[in-house]
């Protein structure tokens, strides 16, 4: 694949990311008040990150045959929970909360840190 080829499927993945977006927002433009839309609207975002809260901690396990079980992500998963929680109490600003959290996460994981 040439640098054109690429240049191209890099254009039309961009144009069908774009039009995926645009089009809920075109199609239901005219009902912008309807119930529903608002209900939606309203409750779909805190379900959405709790699904996504879940899904990160899915794995982890705090008690395994009545002891603490502190796994080798376990304690980098634990503090950066607690600082996406009091980035967000503190802030009220999900993007901060989750950059903040993430980058935590991130940080202690490639440093190899656990206390």
């Amino acid at each position: 694949m040439n640098g054109l080829e690429l240049l191209e499927f890099i254009m039309v993945c961009a144009a069908a990311t774009f039009v995926t977006r645009v089009l809920p927002f075109v199609a239901l433009a005219r009902h912008a008040e309807h119930p529903l839309i608002l209900h939606l609207g309203r409750y779909l975002p805190p379900a959405v990150m709790m699904i996504l809260v879940l899904y990160a901690l899915r794995d982890f396990r705090p008690l395994v045959d009545g002891r603490l079980n502190a796994m080798a992500n376990g304690w980098p998963m634990i503090l950066a929970s607690l600082l996406v929680v009091g980035l967000h109490l503190w802030q009220r600003n999900a993007l901060l909360s989750i950059i903040g959290g993430t980058g935590a996460y991130m940080a202690m994981v490639q440093l190899g840190w656990t206390p």
